[in-house]
């Protein structure tokens, strides 16, 4: 959202840190995925922006891509919102012999790695960032994301906080 995510930061003695900005509703939605492959053991960061809600639609197209680039037998992992529940069931039948899907457990974001993706993102990258515009944020978001994925070792951290051994 538009409104920043506001932390703790540091100012000069006196000088008490004030963040301007206003009653802002725009969003961006965003869609990602942590791929593994076990053989090379290597992780690769996936991420799509939205300016809008995301539906099943966006999701099964997302992971279609994700589907056609990798070219390989994939096991989706995902958590059951309403939104995955529902693309779910359309990509098992369009990538029948390729795809099998895991469910996590409800309510339980604490292991699910892609979690700490946007934790980290939106409390330690943009942590106090009030963007001008939707766009602006899009492009921030973007570079969050794009340093996530060049740092491999990140990408392992997160499921060593999950407590995922690959």
């Amino acid at each position: 959202m538009l409104q920043p995510v506001v932390r703790r930061t540091w100012a000069l003695k006196g000088h008490t840190p004030i963040h301007k900005s206003w009653g802002r509703r725009d969003r961006l939605s965003a869609i990602s995925a942590i791929t593994v492959s076990l053989r090379r053991r290597r992780m690769e960061l996936y991420f799509s922006l939205r300016d809008h809600n995301i539906v099943h639609e966006d999701f099964e197209a997302f992971a279609a891509n994700l589907m056609r680039q990798k070219q390989r037998r994939m096991i989706l992992v995902i958590d059951r919102w309403a939104v995955h529940r529902a693309a779910a069931k359309r990509l098992l039948k369009r990538f029948k012999r390729r795809l099998m899907i895991e469910w996590l457990p409800p309510y339980a974001p604490e292991i699910n790695p892609v979690e700490q993706v946007w934790s980290r993102a939106k409390y330690v990258e943009l942590a106090n960032y009030i963007p001008a515009d939707v766009d602006e944020l899009g492009r921030a978001v973007r570079r969050t994301l794009r340093r996530t994925q060049g740092h491999p070792n990140l990408l392992k951290s997160f499921f060593r906080h999950a407590k995922l051994k690959l």
